[in-house]
């Protein structure tokens, strides 16, 4: 299954990298708190990939803001992503694991995918290859680059928010 996920990811109608940023050689991560990200709380749905994708972000709590994300298709969930982002040395980091629909782990035990912040804005963040951006009080746009370096694309997810 999770091959079909991964295969269908990559051949759905992709754009060039156009919201997404990636490290320079050498660079370090801007100072940044959670405080200039809270506008992601909430719950966040939208159409994304042939099926419904969720978001749900908790506040900041101990230094972190905790996530879930599910991907629906036909009554059935494709796989779910858990994460976070939190405030480590000084600056945000997001990461994340991934899981099928019976919560099998895509990765090992020990293994995240992490996301390093490049640039933050008002409203909007940019990590390594996702950016979130606040549209409207109750849209946001998240763009992420999947895929195998030299083969990836970026993929964007239009939300609204549940007030």
């Amino acid at each position: 299954m999770r091959f079909l996920v991964l295969l269908f990811l990559l051949n759905w109608g992709w754009t060039h990298a156009q919201n997404t940023l990636q490290m320079k050689e050498g660079e370090s991560s801007p100072m940044a708190t959670l405080d200039q990200v809270t506008w992601i709380e909430g719950s966040w749905q939208g159409e994304a990939l042939g099926g419904v994708a969720e978001e749900i972000w908790s506040p900041p709590l101990g230094g972190s803001m905790m996530f879930s994300f599910k991907l629906a298709h036909d009554g059935k969930i494709s796989f779910y992503e858990f994460g976070h982002i939190q405030e480590k040395e000084g600056t945000l980091l997001l990461q994340l694991k991934h899981f099928d629909g019976d919560l099998i782990g895509w990765e090992s035990r020990e293994e995240t995918i992490d996301f390093r912040l490049v640039k933050i804005e008002k409203d909007k963040v940019y990590f390594e290859g996702l950016t979130m951006e606040k549209i409207q009080l109750d849209k946001m746009r998240v763009s992420v680059v999947v895929g195998e370096k030299g083969k990836s694309k970026e993929l964007v997810f239009n939300y609204r928010k549940h007030l």
